[in-house]
C-alpha cells in the first residue's frame, strides 16, 4: 500500500517530528511504500501563485511530484500542531497547491464551480495527528474544534476520502516524558490498525 505522510512543524525536536518518525517506522515495518514530506525541511513554498489557478497548466516539478504522489496514495497521514485553530501556514499552502482541481477533486460537467465537488483521491483512509496546548473540553466548548471541521468536512470528505480519524495530543507544554512515550505507542498502534 502507498501512504502519503506530510509533516508540518519547523522544530526538528518537536513532538510532531517524533510522531512522524513513529508513523514512518510503523509503515515501513508493515511493508508499505511511503511518500514522506517534511514541508519545512524541504522549504516548501506555500504561496499559491496566480498562474497555478488554472487546472490546465504545467506545474513546477516540486508541485507535480506532490500531486502525483497524492494521486497514487492509498492512505494519507498528516502531522501538525494546532495553531490558532488551524494548520500552520506551510500546510495550508500545501493544501492550496497540491489538493487542486483535477488532482483531489473536480466539478461535474456543466458545473462552473458553484456546486459540490466530486472527490478524486483514491486514498481510503486519512489519519491526522495534532498537538495542542488547549485542553480538549475547552477546544470543543469555546472554539468548536475547527480542525475537525477543516480536515473532515472541508477537505477529505470533498476530496473523496470517507474514512477519517483524528487524534489531538494535549496539553503538550505540561506533558511528561512518560506521557509522550504512551502517546507514541498509541500512534504506532493506530497506524498499525488503519494500515
Amino acid at each position: 500500500m502507498s501512504i502519503s505522510v506530510i509533516l508540518a512543524h519547523p522544530d526538528k525536536e518537536s513532538f510532531n517530528h517524533a510522531i512522524a518518525d513513529t508513523v514512518a517506522g510503523q509503515l515501513k515495518k508493515s511493508g508499505h511504500e511511503i511518500f514522506f514530506h517534511d514541508l519545512h525541511a524541504e522549504k516548501f513554498d506555500p504561496i499559491l501563485p496566480t498562474n497555478e489557478f488554472s487546472r490546465y497548466i504545467s506545474l513546477p516539478a516540486e508541485i507535480e511530484k506532490h500531486c502525483s504522489e497524492i494521486i497514487r496514495a492509498e492512505g494519507i497521514v498528516i502531522i501538525h500542531p494546532n495553531w490558532w485553530g488551524q494548520p500552520p501556514a506551510i500546510l495550508k499552502g500545501w493544501i492550496d497547491r497540491v489538493l487542486r482541481p483535477g488532482v483531489a477533486y473536480e466539478f461535474i460537467e456543466e458545473d462552473k464551480g458553484e456546486g459540490i465537488p466530486n472527490g478524486l483521491l483514491r486514498a481510503e483512509q486519512a489519519l491526522i495527528f495534532n498537538t495542542s496546548n488547549t485542553e480538549t473540553e475547552r477546544e470543543n466548548r469555546v472554539f468548536g474544534d475547527p480542525l475537525e471541521a477543516i480536515w473532515k468536512n472541508c477537505i477529505f470528505d470533498l476530496c473523496g476520502v470517507k474514512n477519517f480519524y483524528r487524534r489531538t495530543f494535549t496539553i503538550m507544554v505540561t506533558s511528561t516524558e512518560l506521557q509522550r512515550k504512551k502517546w507514541l505507542e498509541e500512534v504506532r498502534e493506530t497506524v498499525a490498525t488503519y494500515f
